[in-house]
């Protein structure tokens, strides 16, 4: 996944074709940006072909190997879902303030969706779940939309340890804060997402 923004000199998408030269089971998805966080998680989950499809962030703070652990995990149980929940990790006060507010508000909201974290990754779903969703945030709220589009499926999560970010500041600034808690309260009146 390689979207970009057009006129950057974001070289993403150069780094992305080459692997994809070097390994033909590595399928690319570089398109110009139509919308941010959600948009491109949508159109990366729109292309995948497998049985299941794995969703991380880029920037290193979840460890590589919950990938394996959550796939161990999914491929040998029944759950439509598994991820993680960050239970330890590298992130300031400030940032896991915020995490506990949003966490601790996502579940007064929708009571009956037990998870601890819906923002955390990584999260391995079935492509069949996958089908059954109706995703259409464009934004930070795909995570939470995610969660919510699992209420009457199964899942799993356990904990992992979050990295500290390193190289950049956090993109979690107030009007992000804000974004979040409009987009959980909209959902909760309205039922649903619009673009």
């Amino acid at each position: 996944m390689a979207n970009y923004l057009e006129g950057s000199d974001d070289r993403t998408r150069d780094f992305v074709a080459q692997i994809a030269d070097e390994n033909p089971k590595c399928k690319t998805v570089c398109k110009p940006k139509e919308g941010m966080m959600g948009w491109d998680m949508r159109s990366g989950m729109d292309e995948a072909t497998g049985k299941y499809i794995c969703i991380i962030d880029g920037d290193g703070q979840f460890p590589i190997e919950s990938i394996a652990a959550c796939y161990e995990i999914i491929s040998t149980t029944d759950n439509d879902l598994v991820k993680t929940y960050r239970a330890k990790g590298g992130d300031g006060f400030y940032r896991k303030l915020i995490s506990r507010v949003y966490n601790v508000l996502f579940s007064s909201l929708f009571p009956g969706i037990n998870t601890k974290d819906a923002n955390s990754k990584p999260k391995i779903l079935t492509a069949s779940a996958y089908e059954q969703m109706s995703l259409k945030s464009d934004d930070w709220f795909i995570d939470a939309e995610i969660m919510l589009n699992v209420r009457d499926l199964k899942f799993n999560e356990f904990p992992i340890e979050f990295y500290e970010l390193a190289g950049r500041s956090s993109f979690v600034k107030l009007p992000a804060v804000w974004e979040f808690i409009k987009n959980l309260v909209e959902y909760r009146l309205g039922g649903s997402k619009e673009k």
